[in-house]
């Protein structure tokens, strides 16, 4: 009989691209995985990893293996849930991953709600960048993760995750305060700051810029959405910034008649295919939407 926790292993390494990400990942040594995998070849009876280089990548007989393990895990999910559900009350402990704005205004009033109405149920919260956050779902080191999408960007993958859409936030353009513009051909010159130049946030804002004829200069790089603000602020910087992000600050800038104001982002939430009906992970789906929409209309 195969060992489940060595087909989980040989998922890792594929989901992580390498033995030693996978090994980082989940704490392990390299030389651990690459003996457990060995192991599972024995098992298995054929070659599950082929050398790339320095590196190693999965043999389709190993990609074969790593589907059925994701069917496994699906169902195990299911059996979780079911679980779960004979209590009749949401109780465990839940560990949810999210990104830093979210976190700040709507958490906090979410899992407190939860910890009124849910004495038996545990939430755990991470703080965490979007890409991270949903590897982490994807290998079950966390149960739920709230993140943001795009429009026309890739969002989270399709296998394997159920989606909820928590609501909408628009995103408005901000011109550096107390600059004046005469004309549109001076936009072209204003300085920009922007998230990781790889996230979908700026990779949808230089569409949207370029769209309307503004190539941005990218002057200053920050994942810390108050410092784009505070950068606006001072005169520094140009910026899209949520109105969330905006409304916690309590900031009286005002989005700029030169760029777009009619962008939305959307809020997810994300768990894994199989557990969207635990009552737990519903229960606190349902409270951050509660919390979303207080907070949106403060």
């Amino acid at each position: 009989m195969l060992d489940l926790h060595r087909l989980i292993l040989l998922r890792e390494v594929n989901l992580h691209g390498s033995m030693s990400a996978a090994a980082r990942e989940l704490a392990y040594s390299h030389s651990a995985i690459s003996q457990q995998l060995g192991v599972l070849e024995k098992e298995t009876g054929v070659v599950l990893l082929e050398k790339v280089g320095r590196s190693v990548k999965l043999t389709p007989a190993g990609e074969e293996l790593v589907r059925n393990t994701e069917a496994i895990l699906a169902a195990i999910e299911h059996a979780e849930s079911d679980l779960a559900t004979s209590h009749q009350r949401a109780q465990g402990v839940v560990t949810v991953a999210a990104f830093a704005t979210i976190s700040r205004s709507v958490l906090p009033t979410a899992v407190a709600e939860l910890t009124r109405s849910y004495p038996g149920l545990d939430v755990r919260l991470r703080r965490e960048e979007p890409e991270t956050a949903v590897l982490q779902l994807i290998s079950r080191q966390v149960d739920a993760v709230v993140t943001d999408a795009f429009p026309g960007t890739q969002g989270a993958p399709n296998g394997g995750i159920h989606t909820t859409i928590i609501g909408q936030d628009p995103v408005r353009g901000y011109l550096p305060h107390g600059l004046t513009f005469d004309d549109f051909d001076q936009l072209r010159t204003v300085r920009w700051v922007v998230e990781p130049l790889s996230s979908a946030s700026t990779q949808w804002a230089l569409r949207v810029c370029r769209e309307r004829g503004i190539e941005p200069v990218i002057a200053h790089v920050s994942s810390d959405l108050l410092f784009h603000l505070r950068m606006v602020e001072q005169g520094l910087a140009a910026a899209f910034l949520p109105d969330m992000v905006v409304r916690e600050a309590g900031s009286d800038v005002e989005p700029s008649s030169w760029l777009p104001s009619d962008q939305r982002r959307s809020i997810h939430y994300l768990v894994r295919q199989g557990s969207e009906h635990n009552l737990a992970l519903v229960a606190v789906r349902e409270a951050i939407i509660q919390a979303f929409r207080l907070t949106s209309h403060m």
